[in-house]
């Protein structure tokens, strides 16, 4: 699978994709004549995502090539010989969980662009990648919790969507209801039987055109398996095997058709490297994490205890025992070790406190010292809109020289006071 995305990444026509998809235009245009792009995309979108049988897809792909006149054409031709390595008749046998070649990139770029953009800075950057991984994995524990604690409502009354409801996560089982439900109105006909195998033709209704493939069931190895390989590049039995196994009154689906990767339990077993090693995301797990993983497991014991008396009864003993052992063991442990790891592990602390060099204490301005000595009042009158010094009630009255003042006396014979008698009059 990494094999076959590697080399459609390098060698996929990345502007033949927008093309049938119609959703780049400019760049489609640029490759193709604007009359063969605006009346025969459509044809070449159902050409290459609707066909499965590799010799019909090449048929149908020549026919409108040369109707169109586009057959000498240099790049649709280069498109074409690559075709091997991006078209889905020829690669939808290589499990790839229902993806396509450019949507995992795609898909993180669209994630990522919500919090992240070319205009941070390097510091900026990290902790906004580092905001956007823990909101993604807060979104898989909360989809953890989901598929633990609680169950989906099932739109058919059918042993099997309940079977599955139980089984798959709430993603995949919407899905697989999905082809249930399409499942339904297919018609069937069965074209061969002999004694090694089984060949019916499977008609489906969709979006007013009829869909025909080809199922075949191998008696030796009691397999099913469908010509638009849809168990084989997604992993989940298509509506068409769905229908044939709803025919037989198969009422539970096999186990060999319910892949490990969909189910509740996947994260329970462990993923190992190539030499047998335990895989772990990261050395300490989060209490979160543990829980959940607990909860789990409890939830799976609880199931099996529950369909007998006995089971019932010994749970309820061995859980009372493991109870007292922990209150135990939790007496033992200070509260910082609870839920820790080794005594190998280190952990940061906080830098010891340091005094501060220079000096102890803020120079405080004049104004922030009148604010702190309170509303000040004027000593003459008690009122705070001025002081003494602007008191009205001084303004009224005379000062008299103060007692460590010498007053200096008067002399009558002054020149100043003849001046003054010749003009006002004599002086008393």
């Amino acid at each position: 699978m990494q094999l076959w995305l590697e080399r459609f990444l390098k060698y996929s026509p990345l502007h033949f994709i927008d093309f049938v998809y119609g959703t780049s235009q400019p760049s489609s245009l640029d490759k193709l004549p604007r009359a063969a792009y605006e009346e025969y995309w459509k044809e070449f979108k159902e050409t290459i995502w609707e066909i499965d049988n590799i010799d019909e897809f090449e048929e149908k792909w020549h026919a409108i090539v040369t109707k169109s006149g586009l057959t000498d054409h240099p790049w649709l031709s280069s498109v074409f010989d690559l075709r091997k390595s991006w078209v889905p008749a020829y690669v939808k046998h290589v499990f790839a969980a229902g993806m396509s070649s450019s949507q995992r990139a795609e898909g993180s770029h669209a994630f990522f662009k919500q919090y992240i953009s070319r205009r941070n800075s390097l510091m900026d950057f990290i902790t906004r990648f580092q905001r956007a991984l823990s909101h993604q994995r807060q979104n898989e524990l909360l989809a953890d919790h989901i598929d633990a604690f609680e169950k989906p409502q099932c739109a058919l009354l059918m042993t099997m969507d309940k079977q599955m409801a139980e089984i798959y996560t709430k993603a995949m089982f919407q899905k697989f209801e999905q082809e249930l439900m399409q499942s339904l109105p297919c018609f069937m006909e069965l074209k061969m039987d002999d004694a090694s195998k089984a060949i019916y033709k499977v008609s489906e209704r969709k979006r007013g055109k009829t869909r025909v493939t080809e199922v075949v069931y191998d008696k030796y190895s009691d397999q099913w398996s469908c010509s638009c390989k849809g168990f084989e590049f997604i992993g989940i039995l298509c509506c068409h095997a769905l229908a044939l196994l709803k025919r037989e009154q198969i009422e539970y689906l096999p186990n060999k058709y319910i892949l490990n990767r969909w189910k509740k339990t996947a994260k329970s077993g462990f993923v190992s490297d190539s030499n047998g090693n335990e895989i772990k995301d990261c050395e300490n797990s989060s209490l979160l994490i543990k829980r959940s993983r607990m909860f789990r497991l409890a939830s799976d014991v609880i199931e099996h205890a529950l369909m007998s008396e006995e089971g019932c009864e010994l749970l309820s003993n061995n859980l009372n025992d493991t109870r007292v052992t922990l209150e135990l063991l939790n007496d033992r442990v200070g509260p910082s070790e609870v839920g820790g790891s080794s005594s190998q592990t280190r952990y940061l602390k906080d830098p010891k406190r340091v005094t501060h060099k220079g000096s102890s204490k803020r120079v405080k301005g004049a104004k922030e010292k009148r604010m702190e000595r309170g509303i000040r009042h004027c000593q003459q009158c008690g009122q705070t809109s001025h002081d003494i010094r602007r008191c009205p009630r001084m303004a009224n009255t005379t000062t008299s020289p103060s007692n460590n003042e010498e007053s200096t006396p008067i002399n009558l014979s002054d020149p100043l006071f003849d001046e003054f008698d010749s003009m006002h009059g004599p002086t008393k």
